[in-house]
């Protein structure tokens, strides 16, 4: 499965762009890739991310990002991020940090699911930290979607639980 990949705001559909809830954007992508899995926007996010980070996340997300994330499952968490909103076809995640806002837009339609990332750098340090790091979140969020596909349509999901 081919994932079409788009990076930066400018780049970005306003339709696209228009979801996130940053009042400046510094960093976008995203990712869609074609599929026929049905599942409901926030069983996508909880079948990509879970419903607590894994150790490769705590340490990317609040180790070398700092965001600041929920400890606790919940239902109006997803790994950690806040659901900040959610429509029809899509649900927006949202966390910060002291040197940066970022927020994860997962998209669900009959043919395709699609991930979007946003960050708003706060202060210089993320000009310096995200960089890098955005070099492997672009290699990581192909297979973040196949996976979550493979899981969906292999009926490894139930409403509202992570199964990851």
């Amino acid at each position: 499965m081919t994932v079409g990949a788009t990076v930066g705001a400018e780049r970005l559909p306003a339709s696209v762009r228009t979801l996130s809830s940053l009042s400046r954007i510094d960093y976008a992508d995203h990712f869609v890739l074609p599929t026929n899995a049905a599942a409901t926007v926030e069983q996508w996010a909880r079948v990509m991310f879970g419903d607590t980070p894994d150790a490769i996340e705590l340490f990317l997300w609040r180790g070398l990002m700092g965001l600041r994330l929920s400890r606790t499952p919940s239902a109006d968490t997803v790994a950690g991020w806040r659901i900040g909103e959610q429509g029809d076809g899509w649900i927006r995640l949202e966390a910060a940090s002291w040197f940066l806002a970022a927020n994860l837009v997962v998209q669900a339609s009959g043919d395709s699911v699609a991930l979007g990332t946003f960050l708003r750098y706060d202060r210089w340090l993320a000009h310096l930290v995200w960089p890098p790091l955005s070099v492997l979140h672009r290699r990581l969020v192909p297979g973040v979607l196949r996976k979550a596909a493979s899981r969906i349509a292999a009926g490894k999901v139930r409403s509202g639980v992570s199964t990851r």
